[in-house]
């Protein structure tokens, strides 16, 4: 496999990810299930018996543990196959751990691949797609002040046709300061992945519109090749009343809004950039429950300072500047047939 679409359309009817748990779980080629042949405590301990005692007890003792393992994975989760079935094996290198697991599937009759190289040649792949290469799409910018309900128009904008990566959305962020979810955000190499399938599915002809956001999403780094386009790419922006705003905002983020005490932690720190005066006055509205006025007031006096002096910094060129006065599903469902129409004339 030399390329990235050769992991996205491999032919194969199941692809087996052999490495622990852990690996597995910071990052995985998309759509493979994980079987382990060693799992963590397994895999710590061939490690250190090969690096203290001896490299062959330790490929030895290896060597039981991934034949027992994988005989259990037959036995189990693989048990239902027909002679036919077709699975591509990887492992962190292409070395013993899916040569073994992929050899002992070959004698049972089943048309069994290894990746050469393993999840090395993948992650190669898709560190030089964001880190080493130019991206090979033209993006278009959605920017407007927070509250101005960009995420949920582009699922909207979606459906209507246009070409979208929601950075938010697969960072598991919203992209402020209040923006942790349930869950937490994927690791980096993970969020990287996500990005590369994503794009994968795009037509390199047609623009590609993302959310405006700063080069961190949370604790997740947005990868050069997608921060520079970004930085060169035009923008279209939406304006919406700050009571409309207050609202969507009072909504979308009902699960911070919803604890107090959390809720003043967060702002806590903006004491040294906002004064206490302004601080006191949010924790006094939150102590009363007066939800829409801490919104319009969060939007007013933190968030739309800090959009201002984001966008003078930048200056970027803004192409079109799209109004609503409202921003219920109703006024974003008529927001998105005007956007998307005016997405189809742009040329970048």
């Amino acid at each position: 496999m030399t390329q990235l679409s050769d992991f996205f359309r491999h032919g194969c009817d199941t692809v087996i990810d052999v490495r622990s748990p852990a690996e597995f779980a910071e990052d995985h080629v998309p759509g493979a299930i994980n079987l382990p042949v060693l799992d963590n405590e397994e895999r710590a301990r061939v490690g250190t018996i090969y690096k203290q005692q001896s490299p062959f007890l330790a490929r030895k003792l290896g060597a039981a543990l991934v034949f027992r393992n994988a005989a259990a994975h037959i036995e189990g989760p693989l048990a239902h196959h027909e002679g036919g079935w077709k699975p591509l094996v990887y492992c962190w290198r292409g070395g013993q751990r899916s040569g073994s697991f992929a050899w002992m599937l070959q004698q049972i009759g089943w048309r069994a691949e290894a990746v050469e190289g393993g999840y090395r040649t993948y992650r190669r792949l898709v560190t030089a797609a964001l880190y080493e290469e130019a991206l090979p799409f033209k993006l278009i910018q959605l920017g407007g002040h927070t509250g101005t309900a960009k995420t949920a128009l582009l699922p909207k904008l979606a459906a209507r046709g246009v070409q979208v990566i929601d950075l938010e959305g697969l960072a598991r962020h919203r992209g402020s300061l209040l923006g942790d979810m349930p869950g937490g955000q994927p690791s980096q190499k993970w969020f990287e992945t996500e990005l590369v399938q994503a794009l994968d599915a795009l037509d390199p002809a047609r623009p590609v519109l993302v959310e405006a956001e700063s080069s961190k999403i949370g604790q997740l780094l947005i990868p050069p090749a997608i921060w520079e386009a970004m930085k060169a790419a035009p923008w279209i922006e939406v304006t919406a009343p700050i009571e409309a705003r207050a609202g969507y905002l009072n909504a979308a983020y009902d699960d911070i809004l919803s604890d107090g005490p959390a809720l003043k932690d967060k702002l806590s720190p903006l004491r040294y950039h906002r004064g206490h005066e302004l601080v006191d006055r949010w924790e006094a509205l939150i102590d009363a429950g007066e939800r829409l006025e801490l919104c319009a007031s969060l939007a007013a006096d933190h968030y739309d300072p800090a959009y201002a002096k984001a966008m003078r910094a930048m200056a970027p060129q803004v192409i079109e500047c799209f109004e609503t006065p409202a921003l219920d599903d109703a006024a974003l469902e008529a927001l998105a047939d005007r956007m998307a129409d005016r997405l189809q004339t742009i040329s970048i």
